[in-house]
């Protein structure tokens, strides 16, 4: 009798399916790509936190510090772009806890700005942060897959081994 009951109360549910805590975090950062393929700059804005601590490390090796500089920055390029194809590969979501996560992935965008044609490729760790019932980016590092020559790269470190 002992051997059945323990049975009984240890089978899992097999038709429950637990909810996938990174989907609301995937949304997010869905939603400001889709912002960047639009070139909306409302959109893109939104995704941010709203705060003079949120850093941002370029893609061209500056930083960005505070949500008013990347406001500003937005908005006066955003104008000058179009024809924006983006792709994104190796999405990968990990929950730090309820309330913090970092999506991680490989992206290549070409755009028009200013009339020219560009293309760019790299990678691009987003750390998100619960505010209220909305995910947002407090921390974006962009890093390029090929650095220029120019780019003060250690040598060693220029190649993968």
């Amino acid at each position: 009798m002992l051997f059945t009951v323990s049975l009984a109360f240890g089978q899992k549910s097999s038709g429950a399916k637990k909810a996938d805590a990174s989907a609301p975090v995937k949304a997010a950062f869905e939603e400001l790509m889709d912002g960047i393929r639009e070139v909306d700059a409302a959109k893109v804005l939104a995704a941010y936190e709203k705060s003079d601590r949120i850093l941002i490390f370029n893609n061209n090796g500056s930083a960005t510090i505070g949500w008013e500089n990347i406001k500003a920055n937005t908005e006066s390029s955003y104008p000058k772009i179009k024809n924006v194809t983006l792709d994104i590969t190796g999405l990968r979501v990990e929950m730090l806890s309820k309330t913090s996560a970092y999506v991680s992935c490989k992206w290549k965008q070409t755009q028009e700005y200013d009339g020219t044609p560009e293309s760019a490729s790299g990678r691009m760790t987003l750390v998100y942060r619960l505010i209220g019932k909305d995910w947002k980016v407090v921390h974006r590092h962009t890093s390029p897959d090929n650095p220029p020559e120019t780019r003060p790269v250690f040598p060693s470190e220029r190649e993968p081994k």
